[in-house]
């Protein structure tokens, strides 16, 4: 069963960040997200949005916020943007760069009036480089890193949906960095700039295949190494019913299992490392979980050593027995939804609703608690 989250008034101070004051101008894609796992961890988050935005109590990534709607091209405006900002720890924009100073919020500008301010910025090519002002989706942005022509089939690259550019690439480095920033501006009472670009991130995230290219354990191409799909004992297959299961027994003692519960007993098997015996291995595999339902394959190996897990789909997921006894997903306004994560044992995070608030009551709240 889904958990509904606490009540309003039991969440508002929980969390890690609690008593952290953010402003995050409306976007789409990883900023909002970032400030989405902000909010959960206990940040107080002021969104400020266009006139007419309103608030979406069945929205995930942007939930947890007090919303402000505002005419940014207005200069009055600006000048009670500039007063919040002077009472905040930090900002978060995902514009094209340069936007933000034409708007007269640029970091010279809002660093001038709050020196301890961390001013987030979210960008698929950075705040500089022969990109920085092109359009691009997370596609685009990591096709430059190397890490989408790494993934797919032999055919042809694979979108992995947005998960490596805009939220790996981009939210959790934005996120990282602005926390670092405020833990330094602890220390120095100085802010500074963060500036993330999802290619940046998305790059940093295949460092390890980078470390394996180099030392000679990892080759060009798709569907040939060993965490690609091109190993027989690594990758997905196809159950007689037309659902699927993954399996990831790299290590001596799982592929051991693996042979014993899925009875391959073929001496062909022993060649676990031989990549030239791979393609013919993974065919015999394929026949072998052909042969029974993905429920028969979860009775035989799920819980065991194996590395073994059946491939849901979101409407599954929830209710699979380990992801519904953590309670990974909740239900909010009839949205199943994944839970804040991660999980703190004394301050936990917690899903609070979005607000509507007026900029004046927001700076006068904060001037007040200092």
């Amino acid at each position: 069963m889904l958990d509904k989250p606490a009540s309003q008034a039991a969440v508002r101070a929980s969390g890690p960040l609690s008593g952290f004051r953010i402003v995050e101008f409306a976007g789409i894609g990883p900023g909002p997200f970032a400030c989405m796992l902000l909010a959960d961890m206990g940040a107080e988050v002021i969104t400020l949005d266009r006139i007419g935005a309103g608030k979406n109590l069945k929205a995930v990534a942007t939930r947890g916020r007090k919303v402000i709607e505002l005419d940014l091209k207005n200069k009055a405006a600006i000048a009670e943007v500039l007063d919040l900002l002077s009472h905040a720890d930090a900002l978060i924009e995902g514009f094209r760069p340069g936007v933000m100073e034409r708007l007269g919020l640029g970091p010279d500008v809002v660093l001038a009036r709050n020196p301890r301010l961390v001013y987030g910025r979210m960008t698929g090519w950075g705040q500089e480089g022969p990109l920085a002002n092109a359009a691009g989706h997370d596609i685009n942005y990591i096709s430059i890193t190397g890490a989408l022509a790494a993934i797919g089939t032999k055919e042809k690259p694979v979108p992995p949906l947005n998960l490596v550019g805009d939220f790996g690439g981009g939210a959790l480095y934005l996120v990282v960095g602005v926390l670092a920033a405020l833990l330094e501006a602890q220390k120095s009472g100085k802010g500074q700039v963060v500036d993330t670009a999802m290619c940046d991130g998305a790059a940093s995230l295949m460092s390890m295949f980078y470390d394996m290219s180099a030392s000679g354990r990892w080759s060009g191409g798709r569907d040939q190494n060993f965490l690609d799909g091109g190993a027989h004992f690594y990758g997905v297959y196809e159950c007689s019913c037309g659902n699927f299961i993954s399996i990831g027994s790299i290590e001596p003692q799982f592929y051991a299992l693996l042979r014993k519960h899925a009875d391959l007993t073929d001496a062909d098997f022993d060649a676990q490392m031989d990549r030239k015996a791979w393609p013919a291995l993974k065919e015999k595999l394929t026949k072998v979980f052909k042969s029974k339902s993905r429920a028969d394959w979860c009775k035989i190996m799920e819980g065991t050593d194996i590395c073994f897990a059946p491939i849901l789909t979101m409407e599954e997921a929830p209710k699979h027995p380990h992801m519904a006894a953590r309670n990974v997903f909740v239900e909010r306004h009839g949205v199943t939804q994944p839970a804040p994560a991660p999980r703190f044992s004394r301050t936990p995070s917690a899903i609070r609703e979005p607000e509507m608030a007026s900029i004046g009551d927001v700076t006068s709240a904060w001037k007040a608690k200092g």
